[in-house]
């Protein structure tokens, strides 16, 4: 039986031993590279939040400007509630710059608020055969599996993403409260 939960389950489970592609370029990877050593390290060489912040900033660049402004009408599309179009920007974007783990998951985010979770579950496998460590991806994922009440594999989520950041608050309480539900086992 085909159980896309499972699936992409699996996916994020191998995520921390994955290297990511270079969609970005080398520079860029290496300055990730670089950013997420310093998120694990005890103690960080900066605040986690710097950090985290610089993460999110190579993230969403692009080195093809039109790329990048086009990202940034589709965030202010999707602040302004007006999901329709940036659905039409990300689609474009995703078709323009497959390659780019952002589109895809500013995509996947989308597909979320509006209450699409299998289209946004493999937008956020696309995002992770991309760029593994992406948390925010993880945590999406976590969050579509609470929305469908499979607590364990938000957990498991949960869990993988603050292997990959463990400065993510929200996300240690929500491990938490997880972690003390009646089963934790996978099948």
């Amino acid at each position: 039986m085909f159980d896309p939960i499972a699936d992409l389950l699996k996916l994020v489970l191998a995520c921390p031993g994955r290297a990511p592609a270079q969609g970005q370029g080398p520079e860029a990877s290496r300055e990730l590279d670089a950013l997420f050593r310093g998120l694990v390290a005890d103690p960080p060489p900066r605040p986690p939040g710097e950090l985290e912040d610089e993460i999110w900033a190579l993230w969403t660049e692009h080195a093809d400007a039109g790329l990048a402004e086009r990202m940034e009408r589709a965030i202010a599309a999707m602040a302004r509630k007006s999901f329709q179009e940036a659905l039409l920007e990300l689609d474009t974007l995703v078709a323009d710059a497959p390659d780019w783990a952002e589109a895809w998951n500013k995509r996947a985010t989308l597909y979320y608020l509006m209450g699409r979770h299998d289209e946004s579950m493999a937008d956020i496998a696309r995002t992770l055969a991309l760029e593994p460590r992406h948390f925010g991806a993880i945590c999406g994922f976590g969050q579509i599996c609470l929305a469908q009440g499979r607590q364990v594999e938000a957990l498991a989520a949960f869990e993988t993403a603050l292997a990959l950041h463990p400065h993510l608050d929200g996300v240690r309480q929500a491990v938490e409260a997880l972690g003390t539900t009646p089963s934790r086992r996978l099948n």
